[in-house]
């Protein structure tokens, strides 16, 4: 039977890990753009989740993973602030959980899907925005939205991004 061969780790491939509360959850090490690594090698530390801020605090600890070169774990600071947050802004939370997920994936090489993402999160907080008609939390939407647009274009052209080095500004200057 195949699925319960054995993996180069020693684990059958029919064990699954699991997180403390028992929810199907991948152990394997991450790098700093969220693909798994091999069990023994030594990866990036998880961003906890489930996490609750204040969205001044996940504006912050966001950038600061994003200054780093981590979209994919700027991601999970948006989603908790986009599961934990008041409904009416769930669609912010939600269109910036997006734009770094496409960051992620147009740092990893996936034209298609970065693009795509960074384009649908874009949509997403231009419509909050539309709606709310503020500038939430001192967060630069207007700024973050062209961000975007713009490299998802280059994206689309063939470029390479560095994720660190193209991160968002998040914040206008002060």
């Amino acid at each position: 039977m195949g699925s319960m061969d054995s993996t180069s780790s020693g684990r059958t491939a029919a064990a699954r890990d699991r997180d403390s509360e028992g929810r199907a959850r991948n152990a394997r090490p991450r790098d700093g753009l969220g693909r798994p690594l091999p069990y023994d090698a030594e990866g990036v530390p998880r961003q906890p989740e489930g996490v609750v801020r204040r969205p001044e605090e996940s504006v912050a600890e966001a950038q600061r993973l994003l200054d780093e070169g981590k979209p994919f774990h700027a991601h999970e600071v948006f989603e908790d602030a986009w599961k934990s947050g008041p409904e009416e802004e769930r669609e912010l939370w939600r269109g910036l959980a997006q734009l770094a997920v496409g960051l992620t994936h147009a740092a990893r090489g996936n034209a298609t899907g970065g693009a795509r993402l960074l384009r649908r999160g874009a949509g997403a907080a231009e419509a909050w925005a539309a709606e709310a008609g503020r500038r939430p939390h001192g967060i630069d939407l207007p700024g973050v939205i062209a961000w975007a647009r713009d490299l998802a274009a280059e994206v689309e052209a063939g470029a390479r991004v560095d994720a660190g080095v193209r991160a968002p500004r998040l914040r206008e200057a002060s």
